[in-house]
């Protein structure tokens, strides 16, 4: 019960500061919502819509599905939310600081995400668009992974010299046990498999370069260290199948065909890029990939 009035309470501060409108007290309801009070603060009401509509965000039921201690909670902390948010505003607080920004982009945010649901609610993608994107996706993957160890150190000079204790005839495993300072270590520096998007650039290109069983005669540095890497082998990927991603490929195709309406409001728009700086190349991808690992990082072992 504790937890549950809690995240009530966050989830209301949230979910009032996104709706507060500039310059007034929190609303609590749209302009359009005609439905009777569940309680009234100072005189401005909480609507019941209001109040249903954040007892479903939270716990995806309706107050009639909760007891009546949670229903309970869920008002107190509504009013506790109002009142907070209204105190914020007689303080001047939603003009100072950051929080007049954060307010746009959280009111930017939530217009943007309607205009996507209703402009997106009558073009849900068709099994050849999701076919062809599937092609697309699999044309793009790599098609090798890779199994290698590496030995990460501080400095070039002592990766040198490790370089030269394998040449020697130093097992790679048994030195980056005794030197390497990348918690892969412990397994003597193995990262499992990965593909080369899952590395820094510098990193994968010399993992590339490698054959099996090779390791590199020169220290490859990156903003971690230098680096000793050993390649144990390569293997085709195994593309998944295509009903295991196609609710995937929806979620890409209907990102697409949002961002192409979004572009073309962009064209018909007046912009004027007053910033010189900022008023460069402005393309960006379709649809933004995954962030890849900004470090090598173990992997599974397969």
């Amino acid at each position: 019960m504790k937890q549950l009035v809690s995240f009530l309470l966050v989830a209301a501060l949230g979910a009032l500061a996104a709706c507060q409108p500039k310059g007034g007290a929190p609303a609590t309801g749209g302009s359009a919502d005609t439905s009777p009070p569940v309680a009234r603060i100072n005189g401005s009401p909480i609507s019941r819509d209001f109040y249903e509509f954040y007892i479903k965000g939270i716990t995806g039921k309706s107050s009639a599905e909760l007891t009546p201690q949670q229903r309970a909670a869920a008002l107190d902390n509504l009013i506790r939310a109002k009142l907070v948010a209204e105190q914020a505003v007689k303080d001047g607080l939603d003009k100072s600081g950051d929080t007049p920004y954060l307010l746009d982009l959280s009111r930017l945010n939530v217009l943007e995400q309607a205009v996507s649901d209703s402009y997106l609610k009558n073009r849900k993608p068709g099994e050849q668009e999701l076919r062809a994107e599937y092609e697309t996706q699999i044309g793009q993957m790599p098609k090798l992974e890779y199994h290698a160890r590496h030995i990460l150190v501080a400095t070039e000079p002592f990766a040198q010299k490790i370089i030269e204790r394998l040449e020697k005839g130093e097992k790679f495993e048994e030195l980056a046990k005794r030197e390497s300072m990348d918690p892969s270590k412990s397994s003597g520096g193995d990262l499992g498999w990965f593909t080369p998007d899952r590395m820094v650039p510098a990193f994968s290109g010399a993992v590339m370069a490698l054959k099996p069983n090779e390791y590199t005669h020169k220290p490859v540095q990156t903003q971690f260290g230098w680096h000793i890497i050993q390649l144990v082998d390569t293997r085709e990927v195994t593309p998944p199948a295509y009903d295991q991603v196609k609710s995937r490929l929806e979620q890409v195709v209907q990102a697409k065909k949002f961002r192409s309406y979004a572009d073309e409001l962009m064209r018909t728009a007046k912009i004027e890029r007053l910033d010189k700086e900022a008023a460069g190349s402005t393309a960006t991808p379709e649809v933004a990939a995954p962030p890849a690992p900004a470090a090598p990082a173990p992997a599974p072992k397969n």
